[in-house]
């Protein structure tokens, strides 16, 4: 048989129903998608392949999946996290009066840059922020991002949606290369996420998915939201669900906590295709409730929610649902590194039961590959290294002197590796990370347009003292 890459030697974590893992193994790869795959001296025998990689003292993966992130936080990062709510406000300005399409394009291709290189061959991307936040006054700017995302090669589901009632909402845009301000309605907002889903959803090999989102109700939007309000933000919500439901499209919420999804359910916003993110502090009710309804959630152990409050990610596996990994991603002091967000959710509810048997190794790999896909509605194509399936591979290198001695590889790789160790991706079988370099892009001139648009961005908000190291940096 004649594949178009063969990778060969290494152990191959498969991550099907079996787990089956392989030592001295091969993944066959042709017309992108997975054919073959056995002990290298059995595939070795079958195929014949145009490239062949050496994957020897090397583990293979399913590319890893990030199921939350914003799109947007990549050039912001730690700017202004000192200043008490001043990095959650700066995101707000940013987004809605200080990013042109260019702000959008340079950050996605540093962002998927930066997944590709940590071995994150799916991510999530809430086009801004999760509440009032969102960047959905015009196409322009996912296009920008979507482009981005492409040309580096990596996958992308964006989350599109209005914000929260009441509406208008204050936006501005830099065309002309001065600041023109304009009010946003709901209406005009859902139209534009309309025109996204249209001109952008499972295109360019599917590597670009579109997901709705609506901001999450919570008690404090009832008591504080005058009347009319809030019942316009519960119809709005509902709309939106809909419109997911239409076109058969992920429907996302991003910061749920006690209660809200109690609230949730009775709006009808549930479901099998609904990712709800961060999740603290559920009742055991919503528990039951988000197992009951097949809904899948978004965990984020390293995000400063899972401070404030705990995701019972443990009680929510245990009643059947599906608990997926999320990097809350990059900012304003998280990476998008899975590697490493796995060994903080390990730690985080090991330390909440006392009981270092916790949440498996395994499954903490499983929440960023074959469970990741599954929240995402792609585990028919993505999550596992299996026959028929899109060759999204992850290579880690092993002969690393904190991966070393060369034994227990998936118990190394979770444990111990971080992003920097992986060496080759593969995304819909085209290689597009070999030896720790992206092939598709000019990293240089990712992080030069990055800095560039960073420099600009701080000088429209004035953001040149959000720089500086606090009084108390020290402690």
């Amino acid at each position: 048989m004649q594949v178009d890459t063969l990778l060969t030697g290494g152990t191959v974590v498969t991550m099907d129903p079996q787990r089956r893992m392989i030592d001295a193994g091969a993944v066959a790869v042709a017309a992108g998608k997975i054919v073959a795959i056995g002990t290298a001296l059995e595939i070795g025998a079958q195929v014949q392949a145009a490239e062949v990689i050496d994957c020897a003292d090397k583990i293979i993966i399913p590319g890893l999946i990030d199921v939350h992130a914003h799109a947007g936080h990549g050039l912001i990062k730690s700017i202004g996290m000192h200043g008490g709510d001043r990095w959650e406000d700066i995101c707000g300005e940013v987004y809605t009066q200080a990013s042109p399409p260019e702000f959008w394009y340079a950050e996605a291709r540093l962002a998927a840059l930066e997944r590709l290189r940590f071995g994150v061959t799916t991510g999530v991307s809430l086009l801004g922020g999760g509440d009032t936040i969102m960047r959905t006054d015009d196409p322009a700017y996912a296009a920008a991002h979507c482009r981005g995302v492409v040309e580096v090669g990596t996958r992308s589901m964006v989350a599109v949606g209005p914000t929260r009632a009441p509406h208008p909402r204050p936006y501005a845009d830099w065309e002309t290369g001065e600041q023109r301000h304009y009010e946003v309605s709901f209406e005009q907002q859902m139209q534009t996420s309309r025109e996204i889903v249209q001109a952008w959803h499972d295109t360019h090999e599917g590597r670009i998915q579109i997901a709705m989102l609506y901001p999450v109700l919570r008690d404090e939007h009832e008591e504080e939201m005058p009347p009319a309000d809030y019942a316009t933000a519960c119809e709005q919500a509902q709309l939106v669900r809909a419109y997911a439901r239409e076109r058969g499209l992920v429907f996302t919420q991003d910061g749920h906590w006690r209660g809200s999804i109690r609230r949730a359910e009775k709006l009808g916003l549930l479901g099998a295709e609904t990712l709800l993110s961060h999740c603290i502090d559920l009742h055991e009710d919503e528990i039951h409730l988000v197992a009951a309804s097949d809904t899948k959630i978004a965990h984020n152990p390293s995000a400063n929610a899972s401070i404030m409050g705990r995701c019972p990610a443990i009680e929510l596996m245990a009643a059947g649902a599906t608990v997926a990994l999320g990097s809350d991603a990059t900012a304003p002091d998280r990476s998008g590194d899975m590697l490493r967000h796995m060994q903080q959710a390990m730690h985080y509810h090991r330390t909440h039961f006392r009981d270092a048997s916790v949440l498996a190794i395994g499954k903490a790999l499983e929440m960023c590959t074959i469970a990741a896909a599954r929240a995402l509605g792609l585990d028919s194509r993505i999550g596992s290294v299996e026959v028929g399936k899109q060759a999204d591979l992850t290579v880690v290198d092993l002969r690393r002197a904190h991966l070393f001695p060369p034994n227990m590889p998936v118990h190394r790789l979770v444990c111990f590796a971080n992003g920097n160790d992986v060496d080759t991706v593969l995304v819909g079988g085209e290689v597009v990370l070999r030896d720790g370099q992206a092939t598709r892009v000019d990293e240089a001139a990712i992080l030069e347009d990055a800095r560039v648009q960073a420099a600009q961005m701080i000088a429209r908000i004035g953001g040149q003292g959000d720089l500086e190291l606090p009084s108390d940096f020290w402690g």
